[in-house]
């Protein structure tokens, strides 16, 4: 058994979330944590809203509320849209709790004892008509280096440079167009050149990543560059700092809290188990945790913050840069295992965007349609190492004919022939090679398909295990037990149905990191009692240090089915079966384009 961290992206907290977010984030790490606690592992699943920056306090001012009262609704709704999803974390949680501040304050405090923070003077971007600091990711123009006309002030999405507003041609605020001022303002930065060499040698020691992802970080570490972890901002985390902590114009920059908050989470985690120590099992360099694996789950945009830039801050507070230095009090902290980056999914050919419109918010989804077809559609179809366009003809498609038609259609009836004709899960006597066959098929998907979600091949495994299901359904069309209606083929009949619906209970078992809710149904049609699946549960909390109280997703994942098969008991009784998928009607493809044109 190894202990496993999932360290899932912090979805940004100004807005509801949309399914593009979800594919890149969500269900791929959920499918990963259900399948390494299903194996025997583990695993720490944490993350939270991302509640800092200028862009909330923007938000806030257009919505009339302040930055606290915007993260507190947008917390709530993102919360509630994981839930519906069926992301198992054990702990999604905020970076506004008084335990993230304290955390984010104490990385600072040991890179800077480290000699990893530096202190210059810069230049930063105002709004000339508000005075109001503007953020980097907020000015955009054309890019210095490859002449791209979309930069942002932080990086260019073209060509992955880390740049400065300054450095644009021809600037301009995303918020009103307008060429922003640029004044000199002190601030301070983390020494990244310090860890190039340290990171590179990590890297070259990465064999399994995405060939993308391993890429994109060592292009990166050619042109390192000091980068600025504060900002003139009102909204954040504070200065750890005599004569900035009480400042209300600087704050810690929300990059650098964010990628703390992986950290955070799992201290705080520990704190509400009642055994605040429990964290170092997942993080600790040394002891316990030494041989603990993490892995990271992002969209593509993010590589640079968790290939580089957090290793980078663990590599200094653990006094392993070319400064050297000494751990602070939380120890030798671990890298990253490995980087599971997705790339982009598009919708009906365009990228996703709320302004124009150009999207589908999960809570809007689910209201409409199962979570597990959304997951089904993710898993199989998804962006997984390619751009993925997602269409409603294709996501019609692929729920009518795989999810209802071949998963669906096997589930049904098998049980519903049993049902009818026994009432019970018959025994199976004297098999036949073709009954050995598909049996062993089943079991060597247990192999298969774990070592694919192993591997982060997560749209090969689903087709591995929906292969074991058009296998089962071949042999049942070929077996054709409705034709053993006498009652000296009776035996035989019911050898076919116990061999179908042990298939049923495997394929069901293979199928469950990647469709939880439906695997819950198929295990109670299948006769058995208690939870094959574990779920989330929103809970109201009150902060651990005084702050105000705020909903957490958390379970208890102890509880549940086993990546092995188990043998169905003759005997057990069935029950005609209820569908488990929802068939769409084709006029669902002309509705949902119509509202997607409104």
């Amino acid at each position: 058994m190894s202990h496993v961290l999932a360290a899932v992206a912090w979805p940004y907290a100004n807005g509801p979330r949309h399914i593009g977010h979800v594919s890149g984030f969500g269900v791929p790490s959920d499918v990963f944590s259900r399948y390494m606690r299903m194996a025997g592992h583990d695993v720490l699943m944490v993350s939270g809203t991302d509640e800092h920056g200028t862009p909330i306090q923007v938000q806030a001012d257009a919505d009339g509320v302040t930055p606290r009262e915007l993260a507190d609704r947008y917390n709530r709704v993102i919360v509630e849209d994981l839930h519906g999803l069926g992301l198992s974390y054990d702990l999604f949680t905020r970076t506004t709790t008084r335990n993230h501040y304290a955390v984010t304050q104490e990385l600072f405090g040991g890179l800077l004892a480290n000699n990893y923070i530096i202190r210059k003077t810069t230049l930063g971007a105002k709004s000339p008509s508000t005075g109001r600091t503007l953020p980097d990711r907020y000015i955009e123009g054309t890019c210095p280096i490859c002449g791209y006309d979309s930069a942002r002030g932080d990086q260019c999405d073209n060509c992955g440079n880390q740049l400065d507003p300054e450095q644009l041609i021809n600037p301009r605020s995303k918020i009103n167009g307008e060429v922003p001022e640029f004044v000199e303002t002190e601030h301070f930065f983390l020494d990244l050149p310090a860890f190039a060499q340290a990171i590179g040698n990590w890297l070259d020691q990465r064999e399994n990543w995405r060939p993308n992802v391993l890429k994109f970080s060592r292009n990166l570490l050619d042109d390192l560059q000091p980068r600025a972890i504060t900002r003139d901002l009102e909204w954040g985390v504070p200065i750890p700092l005599d004569d900035w902590r009480d400042r209300n114009d600087k704050r810690i920059y929300v990059w650098f809290d964010a990628v703390i908050g992986y950290l955070s989470a799992s201290v705080e985690w520990a704190r509400r188990t009642g055994d605040p120590e429990a964290w170092r099992k997942w993080w600790s360099a040394d002891g316990e945790g030494k041989d603990s694996l993490a892995y990271y789950f992002m969209g593509k945009d993010n590589i640079v913050f968790h290939s580089v830039i957090w290793p980078a801050i663990l590599l200094g507070y653990s006094g392993e840069g070319d400064s050297g230095g000494e751990p602070g009090s939380l120890g030798r902290l671990n890298l990253p295992t490995e980087v599971v980056s997705s790339e982009y999914l598009t919708m009906e050919g365009k990228k996703f965007s709320s302004s124009r419109r150009v999207v589908i918010y999960v809570r809007d989804f689910l209201s409409r349609y199962d979570p597990d077809a959304l997951r089904y559609f993710i898993a199989a179809a998804g962006p997984e190492a390619n751009d993925t366009d997602f269409t409603w003809a294709e996501f019609v498609r692929r729920n009518n004919d795989e999810l209802v038609a071949g998963w669906g259609n096997l589930v049904n009836r098998s049980i519903s022939m049993a049902a009818k004709n026994f009432g019970f899960v018959p025994p199976a006597i004297d098999l036949t090679p073709e009954d050995e066959a598909l049996l062993a098929v089943a079991r060597e998907g247990f192999t298969t398909v774990g070592e694919l979600i192993g591997k982060h091949r997560q749209k090969a495994a689903i087709g591995e295990a929906m292969r074991v299901v058009a296998e089962a359904n071949k042999y049942l069309s070929d077996q054709a037990p409705w034709k053993l209606k006498d009652e000296a083929d009776k035996p035989r009949m019911g050898t076919v149905l116990h061999v179908a619906l042990q298939v049923v209970s495997d394929a069901n078992t293979l199928l469950s990191p990647f469709l939880p809710h439906s695997a819950q149904k198929v295990h109670e049609l299948l006769g058995s009692t208690g939870t094959h699946q574990p779920m989330p549960s929103i809970v109201e909390v009150e902060d651990l240090d005084g702050g105000p109280s705020y909903p957490i997703l958390t379970g208890d994942y102890t509880v549940g089915a086993r990546w092995e098969s188990v043998p169905l008991e003759a005997g057990t009784p069935l029950a005609a079966p209820k569908p488990v998928f929802k068939k769409l009607d084709t006029t669902v493809i002309e509705e949902e384009l119509a509202r997607l044109s409104s």
